[in-house]
C-alpha cells in the first residue's frame, strides 16, 4: 500500500509541475510576463540551464547522473521506511523530494534546461517552478523533522545490522 501512495503522490505532483511548465511555455513564452499581484507576485518564462538560482549553468551530463543517483537513493530509503503513522512524514517528504527531482529532470531530458515561471519580485527571488516548490519544502521539512521529530532509533531502519542484531532476527525467524 506504501507503494501505492507513493506512485500516486509523486504521479500527482509530476502532473501538476509538468502542466503548470506547458502552460508557462505555450502562453509566458515570449512575452513580458504577467502580474498575479502587481510588485509582488509574477509569471515570467525563464528557461534555467543551471541548477538552484541558475547555478552550474550548461552541466546537463552532471545533472542527469547526479538526479539519477540521488533518485536511488531515495527510492531504496522510501523502501525500508517502515510502514507505521510515525513514519508517515517520513514518506511523505520523501514523495515530495522525488516528484521535486523527477520534475526538473523531465525537463532536462525533454527541453535541456528546466522551465521556471513564478517570481516573487517584492524580494527579486529568484524565479522558480512547482518541482522546486516540491524540492525546497520536502527539504525543509526534512530537515525539521530530523532535528525536531524524530530520534536516532526512529531512523534505525536506515543503519546496516550488525551481526549480533543479524543472528538474533534468523533466531527469531527460526523459533
Amino acid at each position: 500500500m506504501k507503494y501505492l501512495k507513493a506512485v500516486i503522490g509523486i504521479a500527482v505532483l509530476i502532473t501538476l509541475d509538468q502542466l503548470t511548465k506547458f502552460l508557462a511555455y505555450t502562453r509566458l513564452r515570449g512575452t513580458d510576463g504577467i502580474d498575479i499581484i502587481k510588485g509582488v507576485l509574477r509569471l515570467e518564462y525563464l528557461e534555467n540551464r543551471g541548477s538552484a538560482f541558475g547555478l552550474m549553468q550548461n552541466q546537463k551530463v552532471f545533472f542527469i547522473i547526479f538526479t539519477v543517483i540521488v533518485l536511488a537513493v531515495m527510492a531504496f530509503i522510501y523502501a525500508r521506511v517502515p510502514e507505521t503513522k510515525r513514519m508517515a512524514s517520513l514518506r511523505a517528504v520523501l514523495i515530495m523530494l522525488f516528484a521535486g527531482a523527477v520534475g526538473n529532470f523531465i525537463d532536462r531530458l525533454v527541453h535541456t534546461f528546466v522551465i521556471d515561471f513564478i517570481y516573487f519580485e517584492i524580494i527579486d527571488f529568484p524565479i522558480f517552478n512547482v518541482a522546486d516548490i516540491c524540492v525546497s519544502i520536502g527539504a525543509v521539512l526534512l530537515v525539521v523533522l530530523m532535528i525536531f521529530y524524530y530520534k536516532d532509533e526512529d531512523l534505525s531502519f536506515l543503519r546496516k545490522k550488525g551481526a549480533e542484531e543479524k543472528k538474533a532476527e534468523d533466531d527469531n525467524a527460526g523459533a
